[in-house]
């Protein structure tokens, strides 16, 4: 089973009005209100592909129930340790411009970690755990990193969207996939790159350091995949970028959930671009129909 964690999410209010005036009273012209986090994005995407996973995370109060039922409204399976506290609620304005006004978060209490925390220990060989989003403020800098612990203890593999130190940090733990896009791995490693092959070294780095897979994005540029057996490459699909928002978690959903199923690294490297292209190339989160007029386009090579 595929599990998604997303420790802090959110709804995502939706506003959009022609002109936003500070100081004034403004009358929105359309809004819109969506379960939100990186994990529940890449749940999403999955239920697209048809793919099972289970939404994990802590909800609370009337924003967590709605969430849960929103998710669950469509199809989503949901094992969301419930809390004291509100889950938060992030304002997403577009105007002339976008602004955002993301809440914090709730805070944990210790009895309320334990009981998520617990979860874990039911995983096995074959469970795939991603992780995807910020930290709530009370936790500790380290909570994703002994869970990633506690998971590969049990057998099972994990995935964890997040770059710099934090990702260097993960790597002996042996990370099914990192996802970082050409810039990130530039200054993960505090270098420029002149071309490709500097990409494809500075790749081959993350797979010594540990980890099994590496699919790295290159916006317009396209796509690489380094395995321990071969390098893949694929050029970008043509469309117009409406929502970048996503588009990361839709990739890691396309690529992981593809994976997890058939085993195969290249098919997984081809829905992972389609996945996030998709979402590039959508409103929202890419639906079914939009993967699938995408990935004729996919074309992938052995670099």
């Amino acid at each position: 089973m595929i599990y998604t964690v997303t420790v802090n999410p959110s709804i995502d209010y939706i506003v959009q009005l022609k002109e936003l005036t500070l100081g004034e009273v403004n009358r929105m012209d359309y809004d819109n209100k969506l379960p939100g986090g990186k994990g529940i994005n890449v749940s999403r995407i999955l239920k697209e592909l048809g793919q099972d996973s289970v939404a994990l995370g802590f909800l609370g109060g009337f924003t967590g129930e709605f969430v849960k039922n929103e998710l669950e409204k469509t199809g989503i399976k949901t094992n969301f340790t419930m809390i004291k506290d509100d889950t938060r609620i992030n304002v997403k304005i577009k105007a002339q411009q976008e602004t955002e006004i993301n809440g914090r978060g709730p805070v944990v209490s210790e009895r309320e970690l334990t009981q998520f925390t617990a979860q874990f220990d039911k995983l096995s060989a074959g469970d795939v755990v991603i992780f995807a989003g910020s930290l709530l403020p009370c936790l500790d800098q380290n909570f994703y990193f002994d869970l990633i612990k506690q998971i590969r203890a049990r057998g099972a593999e994990f995935v964890i969207d997040t770059t710099g130190e934090s990702l260097l940090k993960t790597l002996p733990q042996n990370p099914l996939v990192v996802k970082p896009n050409n810039h990130e791995l530039a200054e993960l490693f505090e270098t420029t790159f002149t071309g490709i092959d500097d990409i494809v070294e500075h790749g081959k780095k993350l797979l010594k350091l540990g980890a099994q897979h590496v699919l790295i994005s290159m916006a317009g540029d396209g796509g690489l995949l380094i395995t321990k057996d071969a390098i893949y490459r694929s050029l970008a699909p043509k469309g117009t970028v409406i929502n970048s928002v996503g588009a990361g978690d839709s990739m890691i959903a396309g690529f992981t959930g593809t994976l997890a199923s058939t085993g195969d690294v290249v098919e997984a490297f081809r829905y992972g671009l389609a996945c996030g292209s998709a979402t590039a190339f959508s409103e929202d989160l890419a639906t079914r129909e939009k993967i699938d007029e995408i990935l004729p386009q996919i074309k992938i090579t052995k670099y």
